[in-house]
C-alpha cells in the first residue's frame, strides 16, 4: 500500500494532490490510499464541505509505510516517523530542501503554481476520467496556490489546466469560487494571533539558520491592521519557544496585490538586508508594505536562501 501524503500543516492543494494522485495510482492498477499529516485548515475544510468530498485519514506516524510525498519536500514538513519509511516518490512544484534517500525515487517537480496543475495534467496524457468532485477539488486546489491567479508562481500551464477543469466541474464564475475560498478560509476576526500566524506556516533551514515563515491570505487587510502588534509579540514568542532564529508573517492582500511582512529576529539587521531588492514601505517597527508581494515560495524564500547560504 502506498500511502499518499502531504505537509504536516496541509493546505488545500496538499489536501487535493493526494487524494488525486492517490486516484491516479488506483487507476494505473497500484494501491494507494491518500492521507493527511495534519488538521484541515478552514479553506480546505469549506471547500472539502462544498463538494461533498472525503476528507483523507490523518496518518499521525509513518513509520513502516511506503510514502508518495506529494505538495512538499522540505524535511521539516515531512510527516512524524519518515524516517523509518520507505518514500517511493516526490511530486511537488517547491525548491528542493535537503530531503536524502537511502536509495534511488521517481521525483517529478515542476515549476507551475499548484501540485495539481501537475497531477490534472498526468489524467489528461493517460486519457483517465476526471470525475466532477474531482475537476472541483484539482480546481480549487489551482485557485488556492495561485491566488486566484493572481500570484506570481501562476503559469500559462495552471491556467489552461483550471480551465478545463472548471468546464468539467460546471463551474462558470471560477474568480466567484476563489473569492469565497479566500474568505472562508480568512475568518481572521475569529482567530487567536497565533492561529493566525501558524495556520499556514512554513519552517526552512539556510545551513545553520531556522527560519519560520507564516502567510495570511485575505480579501480585506483593514481588519489585520489593528492586531499588528499583538501578531508580533506572539511572533516573538513563538521564535524563542520553538528556536527559531527568524520569523516573517505575510499578510497578504489578494485583491490589492501586496503584503504586510512582519519580521521577528535575532538581529534586526537579516530582515532588511535579505529583503534589500524589494520595494517596501515601512509602515512601523518591524512591519513593511511590498506591493506585488504575494508568493512565499518564489518571492520570500529565494531572497533569504540568497541571503543566508542554501
Amino acid at each position: 500500500m502506498l500511502y499518499v501524503i502531504g505537509h504536516k500543516k496541509p493546505d488545500t492543494d496538499s489536501i487535493v494532490a493526494a487524494i488525486a494522485y492517490a486516484k491516479f495510482k488506483q487507476m494505473l492498477g497500484i494501491e494507494a490510499k491518500p492521507c493527511r499529516a495534519g488538521e484541515l485548515n478552514l479553506e480546505t475544510k469549506y471547500v472539502m464541505k462544498k463538494f461533498n468530498a472525503k476528507v483523507p485519514d490523518l496518518l499521525e506516524d509513518a513509520t513502516g509505510k511506503e510514502l508518495v510525498l506529494v505538495d512538499h519536500n522540505e524535511p521539516s514538513q515531512i510527516i512524524d516517523g519518515y524516517e523509518k519509511a520507505k518514500i517511493r516518490e516526490i511530486i511537488d512544484h517547491h525548491r528542493l530542501g535537503g530531503l536524502v534517500t537511502s536509495e534511488p525515487i521517481f521525483v517529478y517537480i515542476e515549476p507551475v503554481g499548484s501540485t495539481s496543475t501537475i497531477i490534472a495534467s498526468w489524467f489528461k496524457e493517460k486519457e483517465f476520467e476526471i470525475d466532477k468532485v474531482l475537476a472541483s477539488l484539482m480546481l480549487s486546489a489551482i485557485l488556492s496556490d495561485t491566488v486566484i491567479f493572481r500570484s506570481p508562481t501562476c503559469t500559462d500551464k495552471d491556467k489552461k489546466i483550471a480551465k478545463e477543469l472548471a468546464v468539467i466541474a460546471g463551474i462558470e464564475d471560477v474568480e466567484k469560487l476563489g473569492i469565497e475560498m479566500f474568505k472562508a478560509k480568512s475568518k481572521l476576526a475569529e482567530k487567536s494571533a497565533r492561529e493566525i500566524i501558524l495556520t499556514d506556516f512554513k519552517e526552512y533551514t539556510f545551513k545553520t539558520i531556522k527560519v519560520g515563515i507564516g502567510q495570511v491570505e485575505t480579501v480585506d487587510l483593514s481588519e489585520l491592521k489593528p492586531r499588528i502588534e499583538e501578531i508580533l509579540q506572539e511572533m516573538d514568542s513563538i521564535r524563542t519557544e520553538k528556536g527559531y532564529n527568524m520569523l516573517v508573517m505575510m499578510l497578504t492582500d489578494i485583491l490589492k496585490q501586496g503584503s504586510l511582512l512582519l519580521y521577528s529576529a535575532e538581529k534586526g539587521e537579516w530582515f532588511v538586508n535579505a529583503f534589500s531588492k524589494i520595494k517596501m514601505e515601512r509602515k512601523g517597527d518591524r512591519v513593511f508594505y511590498a506591493p506585488g508581494i504575494m508568493s512565499r515560495k518564489k518571492q520570500i524564500v529565494p531572497p533569504l536562501a540568497e541571503f543566508f547560504g542554501k
